[in-house]
């Protein structure tokens, strides 16, 4: 039958055959009932805690309602996540109570909290749970069981992100019981973005790696997260970090909610972007036996057993037999690379697969950094008097704009492809960690309140 002149066939009910129902109309009993949670537990955070918003706050909390509802919708696995996340969280602050309050002091009493959902313990059940998650994926690279290793590689990774936001809320909430005016969403230094930044680059993975149907991307993409980690356990042993200290001043803006995770949107889907680009020269050159013609491989050998003389330099020489405990294993993961190169290509997906992932996060990175960027304006707006006052944050985060906007010009308007778009790629994540780390370690200005 020609299209042009095809009638709707109806059935037996009266409805036309091929008409979709509409959007809420395929919604389900699970995802109504999912909706009804979200909102009575808004309703309750606002009915306990409305005192200790302001009115942006509030705004926000009511936005976030229909975000969480959507996102739940449109990806299934994050509802089990928030529901599991949220017991847990309330659970920490019901063991923390007493008849006169709330007491932190639980921490170090309750089992519960000292062993598992206070929020240093979550989140260094995370840093474990990551580090895990990161050798069975590569183990699954390496073995005949491949499949049965990456599966329990996936649900490690799921668990480390559970306790991750775990961690998070319990801290958020942890900071508002020390004392009046110190409460804050935990955003606000190296310590607690590094944590955002694990989370939320392990949770777009694992969207990627259910939308593919393909667990072999996650020992790339785990290894980013791991190395975040590695660096996150430093900082908390050098510096004492985990310690919720108040905000300094320049952050003390309802703007900080909105632009810092925005922000790490960007930074966690570039580095997924830069490491399935490692995995696309990988795959390339698996053949390949001549030592200059494997440059990519050496290349992550120079980044990831030279980075503790960086950061060794940048943060006055401090913890140095960690950072040559982190050098050797960096060397046994680049000759583990380069020894099973051939064994790691025929695991990892197309290249059809590893580009078409690349771009879709680095349109999303893109996309949020874009975003974080206005509001970052608006911001420093509100706090200097001005939109953009070229300090070396500034500069730096307009620099790693321009480059991912002439990426995508170049993929959308010339059809960048294969080995170019995935050196670019790369790059690309060099220019970033120096905007997000190299600036804070070497330059001051406006934004020196988040040095080493």
């Amino acid at each position: 039958m020609n299209t042009a002149t095809q009638t709707i066939e109806l059935k037996k009910d009266g409805t036309a055959q091929g008409v979709q129902p509409n959007y809420f109309a395929r919604r389900d009993l699970w995802d109504w009932l999912f909706a009804a949670l979200m909102v009575a537990g808004a309703a309750w955070a606002f009915a306990q805690y409305h005192t200790a918003m302001n009115v942006y706050e509030q705004w926000i909390l009511a936005g976030t309602v229909p975000s969480v509802i959507w996102l739940g919708w449109f990806w299934r696995p994050v509802r089990a996540l928030t529901v599991t996340v949220g017991f847990f969280s309330l659970l920490a602050i019901w063991l923390y109570q007493t008849p006169a309050g709330a007491d932190l002091a639980r921490a170090d009493q309750v089992f519960m909290l000292k062993y598992f959902i206070s929020s240093q313990s979550a989140i260094l059940w995370m840093s474990l749970l990551f580090f895990m998650s990161t050798a069975f994926y590569w183990i699954g690279l390496f073995t005949r069981a491949g499949s049965a290793f990456e599966v329990l590689g996936s649900r490690l990774a799921w668990a480390a992100v559970t306790l991750a936001l775990i961690g998070t809320m319990v801290r958020w909430y942890e900071s508002h019981q020390i004392g009046p005016g110190i409460g804050h969403i935990p955003v606000s230094n190296l310590y607690e973005v590094f944590v955002l930044f694990c989370w939320m680059t392990a949770a777009f993975y694992l969207y990627y790696e259910d939308q593919y149907q393909t667990r072999s991307m996650g020992a790339f993409s785990m290894l980013i997260v791991s190395a975040a980690v590695g660096f996150l356990l430093w900082y908390t042993v050098v510096r004492e970090a985990h310690a919720i200290q108040p905000l300094v001043p320049a952050l003390q803006s309802w703007w900080m909610k909105v632009h810092v995770p925005a922000n790490f949107i960007g930074y966690g889907t570039f580095a997924i972007a830069a490491m399935l680009a490692f995995a696309y020269l990988i795959k390339q050159s698996a053949g390949e036996t001549r030592w200059y013609k494997l440059a990519p491989l050496w290349l992550l050998g120079v980044v990831l057993c030279f980075e503790p003389i960086v950061f060794r330099q940048g943060a006055q020489d401090q913890g140095g037999s960690y950072w040559f405990v982190y050098f050797g294993i960096s060397a046994l993961i680049v000759g583990a690379i380069i020894g099973g190169r051939r064994r790691i290509a025929e695991r990892l997906p197309s290249f059809e697969v590893l580009d078409d992932v690349m771009y879709k996060a680095i349109a999303v990175g893109f996309a949020f950094f874009t975003i974080a960027t206005v509001l970052g304006a608006l911001w420093a707006a509100e706090a200097w008097g001005g939109y953009w006052s070229w300090d070396p944050k500034e500069t730096w985060a307009l620099i790693v704009w321009l480059n991912y906007a002439a990426w995508l010009h170049m993929r959308l308007m010339k059809g960048l492809r294969g080995t170019v778009a995935a050196w670019w790629a790369l790059v690309g994540l060099a220019i970033t960690t120096f905007a997000f780390l190299g600036v804070n370690m070497f330059l001051s200005g406006l934004h020196s309140y988040g040095e080493l």
